[in-house]
C-alpha cells in the first residue's frame, strides 16, 4: 500500500491524508479525531445500538470543555430509551439575537460485517480515507459541531448569537421514533433558532478529483414508501396456474422499472443546472441549458438522464428495494409483498404517486398501500441573504473560485421537522465527495481524511461568523 507523508498548511488546516502511516496532525485535530472515533465506534444502528449512549460520550466532551449540567438537556422518550439525544446551549451575549441551531443526527444505517471488507463499526484510516458506518452519514457533522461547541467553549469565545446543537435518533429508518420530530412537537423553545445548519448540502467533486461546486439544500424531496401486495389461496406446486402472487408481483415491479415521473423545475434544481451547464459545458451543459427551457425536449432529457445524480434531481424517483414472498417450495405463493420507495418532488402529494403507481401498475391483484409516513411533506428553504453570505465568504476563504450553489436534496434529512415548526434549515458543509458519495449507506462507507479536517475548520468559522 502507498503511504502518503503530508505537509501541514497551519493556516487553512489543510491535512493531506495518509494511509496506515503516522499523520502531522495539531493537537486540536488529534483531539478531533479522538472523539470522531468514539462516537463511529458506538454502534447506533436500530437494531441493536444505541444513540443515548453515543449522546451520552458527547455530552461528557462537552462538560469536560466547561459546559455546565443546565446547558447540556439529554433527552429521551420513555418508551424509546435508546433512541435518545442531546441538546446543547452555548449563550450568546446579547438577547435579541436570535440563535443558530446546528442539527445532526447519530443514528446509521445498518451494517452486516460479512458483506464489508473491513468491521464497519471500527475506524479504519486507509489510502487517505476513513472507513466505517457513520464515517460521513452523518457522524462527521455530528462529531464537527460537538467539536466546534466544545471549542468555541474552551477558548471562551463571546458570541452576540447564541449557538445551540441537537443531536438526535430515528432519521435513517422510516417508521422509527425521530428525535428531530420529538424535539419540534415536544421542546421547540428548547431548539428555536432563526435557522438551522444540518447535513444536506456539501461538495461535489468531478472524477478527476478537481472541486466543482459546494452546494447548500435550498428543497428536498419527500422521502415515501409503498407497499405492493398480492395475495392468492395458493396450493400445490404440483399444480402450477398463470394466477400466481410472484407472478403478478414481478409484472408490477417491471412496469413501475420501465416508468418515467415527469421531469420538473423549481427554483432549487434550477439553480443547481443553471451553474452546472456552465460548470460542465459541452454537450451536456447545452442539454442542461435546452431541459430548462423545455423539459419536455427528449434528446436534452436522455443526455441529462443518463446520471442518476441528475435524474433524480429532476423528477420523483420510484424503486423496489425489498421482496418478501412465498411460504415454502412446494407450494404456490399465498403471498408476495415489495416495498416501492419513492422520493416524491416537492409539491407532489404522496396520494398523487400512489395514484400513479396504480396506474403504472394496471392490475388489480396488486393491492397498493402506503406503510407508514415518515413526517410532514418537505417544504423549500428560503435563500437568505444573511445565511447565504456567510456560506459564500467562508467558501471563498477555503476553497477559492468554487461556485456556492443552491440544489434540491433527492435524498431526506431531519430538517424537514424543523422547517415545518418555522425553524429555515440550509443543508451545508464543507466535506467534499466524490460522485458516488462516499458510498453513503452502502457497502465500506467512507469519507475523506482531509476532507475531514478541512469541513471541520471550515464548518468551524462559518458558525463564529454568524455569532458574531
Amino acid at each position: 500500500m502507498k503511504r502518503l507523508i503530508c505537509s501541514l498548511m497551519m493556516g487553512t488546516g489543510l491535512l493531506a491524508a495518509s494511509g496506515a502511516s503516522a499523520q502531522a496532525l495539531r493537537p486540536d485535530q488529534t483531539q478531533f479525531r479522538a472523539l470522531y472515533k468514539e462516537l463511529v465506534e458506538t454502534n447506533t444502528t436500530l437494531s441493536v445500538g444505541s444513540c443515548t449512549e453515543a449522546a451520552a460520550k458527547m455530552q461528557a466532551h462537552l462538560t469536560e470543555a466547561g459546559y455546565p449540567a443546565a446547558d447540556l438537556h439529554p433527552f429521551a422518550a420513555p418508551d424509546h430509551p435508546k433512541e435518545g439525544g442531546l441538546v446543547a446551549v452555548l449563550p450568546g451575549t446579547d438577547p435579541k439575537a436570535r440563535p443558530v441551531l446546528l442539527l445532526a443526527h447519530i443514528d446509521v444505517v445498518e451494517a452486516k460485517r460479512a458483506d464489508w471488507a473491513r468491521d464497519p463499526f471500527t475506524l479504519v484510516e486507509e489510502d487517505g480515507y476513513f472507513y466505517a458506518r457513520g464515517s460521513s452519514d452523518d457522524k462527521a457533522m455530528a462529531a464537527v459541531w460537538v467539536d466546534t461547541m466544545a471549542r468555541l467553549k474552551a477558548q471562551h469565545i463571546k458570541l452576540k448569537r447564541t449557538v445551540k446543537m441537537a443531536l438526535t435518533c430515528g432519521e435513517e429508518t422510516e417508521g422509527a421514533f425521530n428525535g428531530a420530530g420529538w424535539l419540534a412537537t415536544h421542546e421547540r423553545p428548547l431548539v428555536d433558532a432563526a435557522f438551522a445548519l444540518n447535513e444536506g448540502g456539501g461538495g461535489q467533486l468531478d472524477e478527476s478529483g478537481k472541486r466543482l461546486l459546494l452546494s447548500v439544500e435550498a428543497a428536498e424531496k419527500t422521502p415515501q414508501n409503498y407497499d405492493l401486495t398480492v395475495t392468492n389461496p395458493g396450493g400445490h406446486s404440483s399444480r402450477p396456474v398463470k394466477d400466481n402472487a410472484i407472478y403478478h408481483l414481478a409484472a408490477a415491479l417491471m412496469r413501475v422499472s420501465q416508468y418515467d415521473f415527469p421531469i420538473q423545475f423549481n427554483d432549487a434544481n434550477r439553480a443547481y443546472f443553471t451553474a452546472m451547464s456552465k460548470i460542465v459545458g459541452g454537450e451536456k451543459g447545452a442539454a442542461m441549458t435546452a431541459l430548462m427551457a423545455d423539459p419536455h425536449d427528449a434528446k436534452a432529457a436522455a443526455i441529462v438522464t443518463a446520471d442518476p445524480s441528475w435524474n433524480t434531481a429532476l423528477r420523483t424517483t420510484c424503486v423496489a428495494t425489498l421482496l418478501n414472498a412465498g411460504h415454502a417450495t412446494n407450494a404456490l405463493p399465498q403471498r408476495a409483498v415489495a416495498n416501492v420507495n419513492c422520493r416524491i418532488f416537492p409539491g407532489v402529494s404522496t396520494d398523487a404517486v400512489q395514484q400513479k403507481l396504480a396506474e403504472i401498475v394496471a392490475d388489480p391483484a396488486v393491492v397498493i398501500t402506503l406503510p407508514d409516513h415518515r413526517g410532514p411533506l418537505a417544504k423549500p428553504t428560503p435563500m437568505a441573504p444573511e445565511v447565504m453570505g456567510p456560506i459564500r465568504t467562508i467558501t471563498a476563504k477555503y476553497y477559492p473560485g468554487v461556485p456556492v450553489v443552491p440544489t434540491l436534496l433527492a435524498g431526506a434529512t431531519d430538517g424537514v421537522f424543523m422547517g415545518d415548526v418555522g425553524i429555515p434549515t440550509y443543508g451545508v458543509s464543507g466535506f467534499f465527495h466524490e460522485p458516488d458519495g462516499g458510498h453513503i449507506h452502502g457497502l465500506n462507507e467512507r469519507i475523506g481524511v482531509k476532507t475531514l479536517y478541512e469541513g471541520r475548520d471550515y464548518l468551524f468559522d462559518l458558525v463564529k461568523l454568524y455569532g458574531q
